[in-house]
């Protein structure tokens, strides 16, 4: 089944990844890509998300919105596992040029044009939908589904021993964003290291493919690569494609569940941790978590598509 999608993103190398499921795809249509803050520097994003549409070959035909550049009420973090996010590597000038229109006005625009016909694949911190819901109070409503790449199932984070990234940075607009009504899936940093880990083995395998797009994946990968292994993660780690693949490839999931989740925004080591509750009980459901995957069969789909480019 083609999905119609937004790519909400803070462009870094997975990021990119990500993107390419949405430009090259059979059952993707990339309606657009929203830019926040997050991985590095924001104009550089903007760039790196204009450089993947690039060398998808799709230059000029899915437009990149900028959107928030810093959180909702916090000081921007930068990560540091991506490098400058397009693999410390110069690339040609990209023609197409971002659109002067906000990222949170082109969703809420798409999405109420469109209404139940959009998907939005949210890879970084969530303060651009957390805006958009701000600007309509029916924007969750009338959004198909919402994918969010983010927290960690009770278990240590990437940032700090208890959040993951993304829901660390902008946790104001994750609480929000979890409290809007959207029909949410999450992906968590916890089935990343499960199931999204690639091996040197196996990123050699995608070299060795030998397209071009093959040859892109493997520059913007070696940064993240070569941070994972200085902190004892053996391999490069791709939350991002995997929370955009499973959207058009729903039958690479092999286990999830309902869950109440819910965001810490109070507490100092505690900020961005990411409560996740089976216990209907307790507190009803407000999204579906991802418990597993076919990591095999993701593995072979994202070489299946960096062969066809």
């Amino acid at each position: 089944m083609t999905r119609r999608i937004i790519i909400d993103t803070d462009t870094a190398a997975d990021d990119s990844f990500a993107m390419l499921v949405g430009l090259r795809h059979p059952e993707a249509v990339l309606e657009a890509v929203t830019i926040v803050a997050g991985n590095v520097a924001f104009d550089q994003q903007v760039e790196n998300a204009l450089i993947t549409i690039d060398a998808a070959g799709r230059s000029g035909e899915v437009p990149v919105y900028p959107g928030a550049r810093v959180p909702l009420m916090r000081e921007w973090v930068e990560a540091s596992a991506h490098g400058d996010g397009k693999g410390n590597r110069d690339w040609p000038v990209p023609t197409q040029k971002p659109s002067g229109e906000r990222a949170a006005d082109a969703l809420v625009r798409i999405v109420d044009a469109n209404p139940g016909e959009i998907d939005i694949v949210a890879i970084g911190p969530l303060t651009n939908i957390a805006t958009a819901v701000a600007l309509d109070r029916d924007f969750a409503a009338k959004t198909r589904s919402l994918w969010i790449m983010g927290g960690c199932d009770n278990s240590v984070g990437n940032i700090t021993a208890a959040a993951e990234y993304n829901f660390y940075v902008d946790p104001e607009a994750a609480a929000i964003v979890l409290d809007a009504g959207f029909d949410t899936t999450i992906v968590t940093w916890t089935l990343t290291l499960r199931r999204a880990l690639w091996t040197r083995t196996q990123l050699e395998h995608i070299a060795e493919i030998g397209t071009p797009l093959a040859e892109f994946f493997t520059i913007l990968d070696a940064p993240n690569l070569e941070f994972n292994e200085t902190v004892a993660i053996e391999g490069s780690t791709h939350p991002d494609s995997l929370t955009a693949m499973l959207l058009v490839r729903p039958d690479l999931i092999t286990a999830s569940s309902r869950r109440f989740v819910a965001v810490e925004t109070r507490g100092d080591m505690t900020r961005g941790y990411s409560l996740m509750d089976a216990r209907a009980e307790r507190n009803a459901p407000n999204a579906t978590v991802i418990d597993d995957v076919d990591a095999e069969g993701f593995y072979r789909a994202y070489c299946d598509l960096l062969a066809a480019g």
